[in-house]
């Protein structure tokens, strides 16, 4: 208060007190503020991004295997976010009085930077100065926009896989019998036998589930500026090595070769145990295309038809049942 009434009586301090505060608010629009002692680095932030069923588990422990990577497991901060904020009504966001409304974005966005960071810092805390955090959320894509608006320095991985294979990934596993069956309860309110009593519209709640997620994914991915890499799953399987320099290469991330070569074939599919996989399992089959076993046409057709932007987006020229 005293530099203030002071700055009112000069007008050398009042020069040098507006100079002193748009410099205090430009280190905050650029984050630096947020780089507290002990703080995580926004840069050492890596995030998966894309569906649940895309491979994403598997991606992050090839990834957590690398020297000087540690791992962050779904902290579901895009949802926590991402879900408030899409399910707002139009009139809340036109309104400076809400908590996420439009008019005060700005501030908004520097209270998500600072919760991602403090979580971060909290939930890891012997990351070291150097060392990146790979953040497995793809069931928080929904939130990826706003997560990277808010950490623009961050690198973003998004990766997605052929929609009907994830959901047939996901019917299998949610009948009786499926890993994903017992003890859980459709968020719908819906009884937990829904995928063996009406499979098809299960399907299609799986379906626009998945194109929620991608989509605001892909709006996250199109609209980021920072270090970014598109993967596909069946990239992925197809040429494991090559893919993972492709994305190392693109996220700036030096990478060992020979420890790159190690983490893969630790986490190759012929290295999981036999009892591990299979029908009901979350190692299934890792084979593209198998929905064509697991889904009849007419589910099939459903997800294609909810998913079709994607489909052309990712996979033009894919086989479909209408060929």
């Amino acid at each position: 208060m005293k530099v203030r009434r002071a700055a009112k009586r000069s007008p050398v301090l009042t020069d040098a007190y507006r100079r002193g505060v748009a410099f205090y608010h430009g280190l905050r629009v650029r984050g630096v503020m947020n780089r507290r002692a002990g703080g995580v680095d926004p840069e050492s932030l890596v995030w998966i991004f894309g569906s649940g069923r895309s491979g994403s588990t598997w991606l992050r422990r090839m990834m957590g295997e690398m020297q000087g990577h540690r791992v962050w497991e779904e902290p579901m901060v895009g949802a926590l976010f991402g879900e408030f904020y899409a399910r707002a009504p139009g009139e809340n966001l036109r309104s400076a009085d809400y908590v996420m409304g439009e008019p005060i974005r700005r501030g908004w966005i520097q209270s998500v930077r600072n919760f991602v960071l403090d979580g971060a810092r909290y939930s890891n805390p012997g990351l070291k100065p150097g060392e990146y955090l790979v953040v497995k959320e793809p069931n928080g894509s929904v939130g990826a926009p706003l997560l990277m608006e808010a950490l623009p320095e961050a690198r973003m991985v998004l990766l997605v896989r052929d929609p009907r294979d994830v959901v047939a990934s996901v019917l299998d596993a949610a009948k009786k019998g499926g890993w994903l069956y017992d003890g859980r309860d459709d968020v719908a309110g819906k009884r937990r036998e829904a995928a063996d009593r009406k499979p098809t519209a299960f399907v299609r709640a799986r379906a626009n589930a998945y194109r929620r997620g991608v989509e605001n994914a892909w709006r996250a991915y199109d609209a980021h500026r920072g270090r970014k890499v598109l993967i596909r799953y069946e990239d992925l399987r197809a040429d494991t090595p090559g893919t993972m320099k492709r994305l190392y290469s693109a996220l700036g991330i030096p990478a060992d070769e020979h420890e790159l070569r190690r983490a893969v074939e630790k986490h190759s599919w012929e290295n999981v145990p036999a009892e591990d996989k299979g029908e009901g399992k979350s190692h299934r089959k890792a084979t593209p295309g198998g929905w064509k076993d697991d889904l009849t046409p007419a589910q099939a057709r459903v997800v294609e038809k909810i998913t079709a932007p994607l489909l052309e987006r990712f996979y033009p020229g894919r086989d479909s049942t209408d060929t």
